[in-house]
């Protein structure tokens, strides 16, 4: 793991944040670090993984995280193809399965300890969330505890919808992606990014994005990678994706936000029942409760679950 030097107002704090690398046999995935440089054979605490959502970075987490870095050991990570992590090789793309891949592989590179079995608790929001939750499911030895914030279970598709949407895939991998759109200034970048599915504020959005961006000429253009945003080739069943919830052993939060993507979504109930030691607590906010807003509600409520037995 390699630390370097990162300065920045949007991660000004009780705790400084530093850059870190994590080399993996095919990706070096990039991330932040609040707290001990290293993982729990350092520090003595029980690293704290944390995972963002998508097509955001580690940075999302720059409000909570300094909340919480006096209790923790804490590791945000930049999924592959975002922020300053590592792109997948030409040819290939970006399943989620190969995300929970990674994730295995960190830990059992990074955070693997003889202690606890190589232990670590999993901080997930929105796709961090899912990947957290799968991780959990495949290695529960691994998982002492999961917060999932507005995040429960992998999207699914009805099995009719398999050829079609493998269909759609193939095509847009085939056709490629568009030249990205330059920027004059970052603020500019923000204000797109303030929009869409998950609205941001200005500021929150300004916290954003410049993980997200490169120098490109006079201006800047999105450092994450183009092919994010390709559909999925194959994706689970709702069948698929309860198995999954059930097969998470670990003591499981889950956050959700009262103004989120999934305060009002039907059919929620056999997914939280699925879950066999689950939590659930309502915030206050949006999508981005965790980075938007009055963001004490979840620090508190993520240190409470972690902190009790």
């Amino acid at each position: 793991m390699t630390n370097l030097a990162l300065s920045s107002d949007a991660l000004a704090g009780k705790a400084e944040a530093r850059e870190v690398q994590w080399p993996l046999q095919h990706i070096t995935l990039a991330g932040l670090n609040w707290g001990p440089d290293e993982s729990k054979a350092a520090s003595g605490k029980l690293p704290v993984i944390m995972l963002h959502g998508w097509l955001d970075n580690s940075q999302t987490f720059c409000r909570i995280a300094p909340e919480l870095a006096g209790t923790f050991s804490l590791h945000a990570v930049d999924f592959a193809g975002h922020g300053h992590s590592g792109h997948r090789p030409p040819g290939q793309g970006y399943q989620l399965t190969d995300y929970v891949a990674d994730l295995a592989e960190l830990v059992e590179l990074h955070f693997g300890g003889e202690d606890q079995a190589g232990q670590v608790d999993i901080v997930g929001h929105s796709l961090g969330g899912i990947v957290g939750t799968l991780y959990a499911a495949a290695f529960p030895e691994r998982v002492r505890k999961l917060v999932m914030i507005d995040s429960i279970g992998a999207m699914s598709r009805p099995a009719s919808d398999t050829v079609p949407q493998l269909r759609k895939a193939i095509k847009k991998r085939m056709t490629g992606s568009g030249r990205p759109a330059v920027y004059p200034d970052v603020a500019s970048a923000a204000k797109v990014r303030e929009g869409g599915l998950s609205p941001l504020s200005h500021e929150a959005a300004l916290a954003l994005m410049p993980r997200n961006l490169r120098p490109e000429g006079e201006g800047y253009s999105w450092r994450t990678d183009a092919r994010l945003r390709h559909p999925s080739p194959l994706m689970m069943t709702e069948e698929q994706v309860l198995a999954s919830l059930k097969a998470v052993e670990a003591r499981t939060l889950f956050l959700r936000a009262r103004e989120g993507l999934l305060a009002r979504r039907e059919g929620i109930g056999a997914r939280l029942a699925a879950i066999p030691q689950l939590q659930v607590l309502d915030m206050p906010g949006g999508h981005h409760c965790h980075l938007d807003g009055d963001t004490r509600p979840v620090a508190n409520a993520v240190r409470n679950f972690l902190e009790s037995e």
